[in-house]
């Protein structure tokens, strides 16, 4: 291949480059648009801080917000421990080649389960095998599972990204593993565990299907005052009012909803990024 024919490929693989970003931009900028065109009608304070009624065609989301925010957070509470731990034994306990590669085999393939398998393993492990009805802490369960690869991935790789010499430096010092793992490792590690638990949240936060058969009803449900009963939260809410699509204000407050939901999302996905930013800036 000439130098010409080498320029030439190069120049067409930028181009097909460039159009992909561009193609993706665009759709991602279309869908935002008409989200918020649609969207900002139905908001208002009433909106935000009444109940629902009428199967969601009518009334708020004030509950669907609440779920959906107490469902993340106890997901959460669950997930970052575990995966703090993994990621640390997986850094500083694994140091067998082979095993290494058996586990990134198990949580890359764990991440790569889809989302309603998670939600038929719920149905099937909770409800009938342990009999514990639609339970909303099950759903934070099933969710928590979900989303521990990327926390898991997110934390090895700023544990990982930590110089050396400040592992010596705390050895030279007298400070044993534990000390180490304490001292050391989990508060420089700690910026990458968040930034992956926020990231897991922004996907967790707008699933339907895991959580469907498992920890949600679609109406006449407000806050759960215990652990085993339902809840209700965004997403399912969107699916019961567009069943309605055909209510004109039942229509109108599935795009309102959808808009808070997406307000959320990038919300948690923002976050991520400034954490992200940060845990990059601190080793430059």
């Amino acid at each position: 291949m000439n130098r010409n024919s080498r320029y030439a490929a190069n120049y067409l693989f930028t181009a097909v480059v460039w159009s992909a970003v561009i193609i993706c931009c665009a759709l991602l900028c279309f869908l935002l648009s008409t989200i918020i065109w649609n969207g900002v009608y139905a908001l208002s304070f009433k909106f935000l801080l009444s109940p629902a009624s009428g199967f969601g065609a009518n009334g708020g989301i004030i509950y669907q917000i609440t779920g959906s925010i107490l469902l993340i957070a106890v997901t959460a509470i669950i997930s970052l421990p575990i995966a703090l731990g993994v990621a640390i034994y997986k850094s500083e306990f694994l140091k067998s080649c082979r095993l290494q590669r058996l586990s990134n085999l198990l949580i890359y393939g764990l991440n790569g389960v889809p989302s309603v398998i998670f939600g038929i393993f719920g149905l099937i492990f909770f409800v009938n095998l342990l009999g514990a009805g639609i339970s909303w802490f099950a759903g934070a369960i099933i969710l928590a599972i979900m989303i521990l690869p990327t926390i898991v991935l997110s934390t090895y790789q700023a544990i990982n990204s930590i110089p050396t010499i400040y592992r010596e430096s705390a050895q030279a010092l007298g400070l044993d593993t534990w000390q180490i793992i304490t001292r050391v490792l989990l508060p420089q590690g700690l910026d990458g565990a968040i930034t992956g638990l926020l990231i897991g949240l922004a996907r967790a936060i707008g699933e339907t299907a895991p959580i469907m058969f498992v920890a949600t009803a679609f109406s006449g449900v407000d806050i759960p005052d215990s652990l085993n009963g339902p809840i209700t939260t965004l997403p399912t809410h969107i699916l019961a009012l567009a069943k309605q699509a055909t209510d004109a204000q039942a229509l109108q407050n599935a795009w309102g909803a959808g808009l808070v939901l997406l307000c959320l999302v990038m919300l948690l996905g923002f976050a991520a990024l400034m954490g992200r930013i940060r845990l990059k800036t601190r080793w430059q």
